[in-house]
């Protein structure tokens, strides 16, 4: 029995491995490659360049590789990449990136993205994150790995979400977010340590103590930042988190939600 719905229409271009499901009505394009065992729902339109890898599912209405949304754009043919084992639901929109964004739009591995959440051009997402329903990233913006967007999450263009972070519903996010913390709030505000993700994920208890206090040095003690950064560094030498956390917060562009 066929894996692909005859009611679906597939560019003689496009590239299909063994074992991809494509439902009824859906529409792949020219220039699309869709790795095995991947599942492709009713109603789903894939453009390309696209790259998509193994095992990956994508229910039906999303729209997966359309040019982007940016007034510059003239056709040209930049890329989306999407790793394995992810899960895209209803309605989701990613799109190809642009020349001046470096021209590629990345989705690493193990991601699920609720119904409705965008992910924009230039946009580079980690591995293992959530976006809950209609969280939304503008061009350009880099999320981490394991990182959370509740619902309704807005994400401004050129903005850096760092790994392990907790972004609360309806979040309004213009500037950079340091990895490991909570923010909520429009616009953003740091809320403490995400420390039972951090569990979940299997953070050390110690590792868990360095943040804390490094959160507490950046957002305490009333230092300025440039020497509560240094403070962190020179006091938690050991603590591979919180060096990470302090080298996030000197290289921001945007400065911090604080």
């Amino acid at each position: 029995m066929s894996l692909i719905d005859p009611r679906a229409v597939i560019d003689p271009d496009a590239k299909l491995a063994e074992g991809v499901s494509v439902g009824p009505f859906a529409v792949i394009g020219a220039e699309v490659e869709i790795g095995e065992g991947s599942w492709i729902g009713p109603h789903v339109v894939i453009n390309g360049p696209t790259r998509i890898g193994k095992n990956n599912k994508i229910y039906q209405f999303a729209s997966v590789g359309e040019g982007p949304q940016d007034i510059s754009y003239r056709g040209e043919p930049t890329r989306l990449e999407i790793g394995d084992d992810n899960v895209i639901r209803e309605s989701c929109t990613l799109s190809r990136g642009t020349v001046k964004g470096g021209g590629l739009t990345t989705v690493g591995n193990n991601n699920f993205l609720m119904a409705y959440s965008h992910v924009a051009h230039d946009c580079h997402v980690g591995n293992y994150t959530i976006f809950a329903n209609g969280a939304s990233l503008g061009g350009h913006v880099e999320i981490g790995d394991y990182v959370t967007l509740g619902g309704f999450a807005l994400i401004h263009q050129f903005v850096k979400v760092g790994a392990y972070s907790f972004c609360g519903m309806g979040c309004g996010v213009s500037k950079d977010v340091p990895p490991y913390i909570i923010i909520s709030g429009n616009p953003a505000e740091a809320h403490g340590l995400n420390a039972i993700g951090l569990k979940r994920r299997g953070l050390t208890d110690s590792a868990i103590k360095g943040l804390r206090e490094a959160y507490r040095i950046i957002y305490k003690s009333g230092l300025k930042l440039a020497d509560a950064v240094a403070e962190v560094k020179s006091r938690l030498p050991h603590c591979a988190e919180a060096q990470h956390f302090a080298d996030f917060i000197a290289n921001a562009e945007r400065s911090i939600v604080r």
